[in-house]
């Protein structure tokens, strides 16, 4: 980590399909070795499952709930004080929270083996709209770790 400065946030530039840039940030959490072109067939194509499976929701409508359902409210950060270190629990930013979650929901979409990407993909996004899945277990351990840490709370700074 630079210790000169910090690094600046670059925008991320909504995509041409949906014109949304939780699209956007989805194509690039999917993306692997550069590969944007495969990563927005992907993306798309999960989007279009979902809008056949969900006739009457938008599947922007339907991936934003899912993202939102995923979003850890706090988590524990690990901070040394006096040769002992302890898990602090700590509230999480907002873009934070956005990239936990999209990528909580990405990683078990990709341990789904045996099914296309976008198919594995459009079921994770399902499950967390409705609450349930991997990525919400994901959430509630990381909400269950901070409560157990609650008493360390006064080491926050």
């Amino acid at each position: 980590m630079s210790r000169r400065r910090r690094a600046d946030r670059r925008p991320v530039v909504s995509d041409a399909k949906y014109n949304s840039a939780l699209v956007a940030r989805l194509v690039n959490t999917v993306m692997d070795g550069g590969k944007k072109n495969l990563a927005q067939r992907i993306v798309y194509g999960a989007l279009e499952v979902i809008a056949e499976k969900n006739p009457g929701a938008s599947p922007l409508e339907v991936l934003q709930r899912a993202v939102d359902n995923a979003k850890p409210r706090i988590e524990t950060k690990a901070r040394r004080v006096g040769g002992a270190t302890y898990q602090v629990p700590m509230e999480v930013p907002v873009d934070r929270q956005n990239s936990l979650a999209m990528r909580w929901i990405v990683m078990f979409a990709d341990a789904r083996k045996g099914i296309p990407m976008k198919d594995a993909l459009a079921a994770e996004v399902m499950e967390a709209y409705l609450g349930q899945g991997n990525a919400i277990r994901k959430r509630d351990d990381v909400h269950k770790m901070a409560q157990a840490n609650k008493a360390f709370a006064h080491f926050r700074w």
